[in-house]
């Protein structure tokens, strides 16, 4: 998918370019390609950008470790602010407060959206922080018939602090 130079959008119909795709991602494992729409919209100061897109993503189970599927669903948009770039000499002060009206994305009037990067990174934002196989899932199973290790037995160097505690006298 190629990127959008941002001034055609001015001259699309409705300002707007709609792309549907299917695609697949070289760092996004997935088992299908991603098929969804990503719609562009010049407003002037700011691009709104909506995209819609699935997938099945095979993950691995924080508790258990086990592979399992996971269908991956998008619905999201973002506006991305139309602002010229600083100039190539002037340079940033080392320390500088950032506001929360300043965390947002900017490109400039003149430059290029890449839908494809834009929807890669939304894909990956959706991926769950906790990867969970199911809600029943116990995790490993331990074996009862070995006992936990203790610690001498996992790191010879507490073996030593273990005979010098069995020197002293109880209290």
């Amino acid at each position: 998918m190629n990127s959008i130079y941002i001034p055609h959008l001015l001259s699309a119909p409705e300002r707007q370019r709609s792309l549907a795709l299917e695609t697949r991602f070289p760092d996004l494992d997935t088992l299908m390609p991603v098929r969804g729409e990503v719609r562009v919209r010049h407003c002037t100061t700011y691009l709104e950008v909506r995209g819609r897109a699935e997938t099945i993503v095979t993950l691995t189970c924080d508790r258990c470790l086990q592979q399992y599927n996971h269908r991956l669903s998008l619905d999201t948009s973002e506006l991305i602010w139309l602002e010229e770039p600083l100039p190539e000499g002037e340079a940033l002060p080392l320390e500088r407060e950032v506001s929360t009206e300043d965390l947002v994305e900017t490109l400039a009037p003149r430059g290029h959206f890449d839908p494809e990067t834009w929807l890669y990174e939304q894909l990956c934002l959706a991926l769950p922080q906790r990867k969970i196989c199911d809600d029943l899932c116990q995790g490993i199973p331990l074996k009862d018939d070995n006992p936990a290790p203790t610690m001498e037995e996992h790191d010879h160097r507490w073996a030593a602090l273990a005979a010098l505690k069995g020197q002293l006298p109880e209290l």
